[in-house]
């Protein structure tokens, strides 16, 4: 049996008695629809009619386009006609496929939020965890490397090299293969890659070899964010930017396991510090890959035995499968225990009967084709629709590629900083690998505190990114003031607490400040920004702290401030707004 597929499939079934309704039952309004009372603010638009409230592959990872119906009463085949048609006009798509998956999206609007979406909240939150798990993992093994196998702790920053080599390529690979494949093979899979190459790094049988099991481990690990935030936000009935900040707590968690296995083994099982040393006395290092490994591989059981993932409805459609497209939106509400009006006889009401000359699915060509077409000149042209708009992307590109060099510029060398604060006298291992924990601990609240700043009035999205974004590029330059171990501490452990709340609300605002047409591109070509700028990182680091050791940090804190300047020059604030 394929290991994409849930062996327990004893809820792929064809009827879940008392599921189903009658469309009458249903009301006109969509459950998530903001209320009709509520005011619009005058930079919001509003489309009478829209059905498209819930974002998904198409429209890429981002808030909803949530929309006033101008209908009341019971839900008709009229009605939910005359919405699909709306949505028709601006989505760039006309087929049966497109029809039918706007259907599914207002079903899954009227299911709700409910036990089903919580729990996949929590395995979505895996693949954030997994992340910065072995971002961090990694960056605290590169002393342990350089002793065992005498590479110059330069030279040693390359290790970093060859994981975002493995992310870049995992992102761009899974990206399409979910797809192509589905979504369910994809969840697992990315999880299951970085457990197996990740148990086998802690055997790595020198710094060449374990350079390339890092970049495999890579592979899995980058298509986590791309795979896990879509998929998650395919079945969310809404999505607010505090859902999605609150989907980035998982990362700051990530980093502090990391720290904690680290603390716990590296310091008790390392040798001298002037090294070289043999495998036997320096096994510090590979007891933590191999506990990452392994937590890892416990959070692929988790999905593949513990958890029911429906294939994505939208993928079934486009293998012609309507049928199970269907039952999966009929299993959902059965484990929210709510009730659906979705039946295969609406979905062909509206987008066609399979027997009619209109071709029902897409191959794996059209499927490429459309994953590609985010990334055409025509949907990038449509990000610079206006002058207003236009600004915003050119912007938010820039925050981008900034964070994502001056981030792993700092955090990925983070545990070589702290091994030579103190001047002449380096402080000891156990207080490298403490000091490193405590900024682990301390990070955490910033993406909690995230989920309520962002919604603060007079401060909001904008306000908080540029505050938080400041705060850390000072506080990277304050750690180069003072050679004093505990000043440093102070200072990297504030840096964490502002840095994930920088983070965690950049993820929710990219999104949001994007037209739904063109979501998917901007949001694409944003984190594809993250990336490369992240490979160059360490490139820069080599070759610039040859020179001095702390001109990587300078680096990265002039990038956070240079993120911050083009922050407060963003036009558009999304607080309490509808997303056009």
């Amino acid at each position: 049996m394929p290991f994409g597929i849930n062996p327990f499939a004893k809820n792929d079934r064809p009827e879940f008695p008392g599921v189903v309704v009658p469309l009458s039952s249903a009301s006109a309004h969509s459950k998530s629809s903001p209320d009709p009372e509520k005011k619009v603010g005058s930079n919001e638009k509003t489309d009478n009619g829209s059905i498209d409230r819930s974002p998904s592959a198409e429209n890429g990872v981002g808030s909803i386009h949530s929309h006033q119906q101008s209908q009341d009463g019971p839900l008709t085949l009229e009605i939910l006609r005359a919405e699909v048609e709306n949505d028709m006009v601006t989505s760039g798509h006309d087929s049966a496929y497109d029809r039918k998956s706007k259907v599914i999206n207002r079903a899954i609007q009227d299911i709700g939020m409910g036990r089903y979406q919580w729990e996949l909240f929590v395995l979505c939150g895996f693949g954030w965890l997994a992340d910065n798990l072995w971002l961090q993992g990694i960056a605290l093994t590169l002393p342990q490397l350089s002793l065992e196998f005498g590479v110059d702790e330069n030279n040693v920053r390359f290790t970093t090299c060859a994981l975002f080599l493995g992310l870049c390529l995992g992102a761009s690979f899974w990206g399409i293969a979910s797809d192509i494949i589905g979504r369910r093979p994809a969840f697992n899979f990315t999880l299951l890659i970085t457990g197996v190459f990740g148990l086998a790094a802690g055997g790595g049988p020198n710094w060449v070899g374990t350079c390339g099991l890092y970049a495999c481990l890579g592979l899995g690990v980058g298509g986590n964010l791309p795979v896990d935030g879509a998929l998650f936000l395919e079945f969310l009935p809404f999505a607010s930017g505090s859902l999605l900040t609150m989907l980035s707590v998982w990362w700051p968690v990530g980093n502090l396991i990391s720290s904690l296995l680290a603390w716990a083994f590296i310091p008790n099982y390392t040798c001298p510090s002037e090294g070289p040393c043999s495998k036997e006395d320096n096994m510090g290092w590979r007891y933590l890959v191999i506990s990452l490994g392994a937590i890892t591989f416990v959070m692929f059981i988790c999905r593949f035995f513990l958890f029911h993932l429906y294939e994505s409805p939208k993928f079934l459609l486009s293998r012609g499968r309507q049928d199970d497209a269907v039952a999966a939106v009929h299993g959902i509400a059965y484990k929210n225990r709510v009730q659906t009006w979705l039946t295969v006889d609406i979905l062909n009401e509206i987008g066609g009967y399979p027997e009619n000359p209109t071709r029902q699915t897409l191959d794996n060509t059209e499927i490429v084709g459309r994953y590609m077409s985010k990334f055409s000149l025509e949907r990038i042209r449509g990000l610079f629709a206006t002058k207003k708009l236009g600004l915003t992307t050119v912007l938010l590109w820039f925050c981008w590629t900034t964070i994502g060099m001056g981030y792993p510029l700092f955090n990925a060398f983070l545990p070589q900083y702290l091994a030579s604060s103190g001047g002449e006298t380096s402080p000891p291992t156990s207080i490298v690998y403490r000091n490193y924990a405590i900024t682990s601990i301390v990070g955490v609240p910033g993406s909690v505190l995230a989920c309520y700043t962002v919604d603060m009035k007079y401060v909001g999205r904008k306000g908080t990114m540029m505050i938080s974004t400041l705060i850390t590029g000072v506080l990277l330059f304050c750690f180069t003031a003072s050679t004093d171990p505990d000043i440093q501490l102070v200072c990297t452990s504030l840096e964490a607490f502002f840095q994930n709340i920088m983070y965690g609300v950049l993820y929710a605002y990219t999104p949001e400040v994007f037209p739904a047409p063109y979501r998917g591109t901007g949001t694409g070509i944003s984190s594809c920004l993250n990336r490369i700028a992240g490979l160059c990182a360490p490139i820069v680091a080599i070759y610039g702290g040859s020179a001095n050791p702390n001109s990587p940090i300078y680096a990265s804190g002039a990038l956070m401030l240079a993120a911050f300047a083009a922050m407060c020059l963003l036009p558009i604030e999304t607080r309490g707004k509808q997303s056009l």
